[in-house]
């Protein structure tokens, strides 16, 4: 059974979600809480939030062991970006975009729903 948790509108750039991103997917949910609490990147902090979030509903809505869970799915979408400018010399403006992302993770037990 696959559950899912979704952390938006956070102020990361996807790119630099993206490089931390890539190395959950197959790892138990022990494993990459791990690999989220021992870095120093603010990446590590949303998407540890977002994995107990998932390892979370899991558990409550769910009713699924967490020590049996794996990441099944782990994504960082682009979010909107805030528009704003810099001031230049001789009164004009350079542009600024300051992005987001949306994060979502997927944990799973490993067996499969029949329907």
């Amino acid at each position: 059974m696959d559950v899912t948790a979704r952390t938006r509108f956070v102020r990361l750039s996807p790119l630099k979600a993206r490089d931390m991103v890539r190395r959950l997917p197959g790892m138990r949910v022990a494993d990459a809480l791990r690999v989220t609490e021992f870095s120093n990147r603010k990446a590590a902090l949303q998407l540890g939030k977002t994995l107990r979030s998932a390892i979370a509903n899991a558990r409550e809505n769910a009713k699924l062991d967490a020590s049996d869970l794996i990441v099944k799915q782990a994504v960082v979408e682009e979010g909107p970006r805030l528009k704003r400018h810099w001031s230049r010399a001789r009164g004009s403006v350079s542009p600024i975009r300051r992005r987001m992302c949306h994060i979502r993770i997927v944990v799973t037990d490993g067996r499969e729903q029949v329907s």
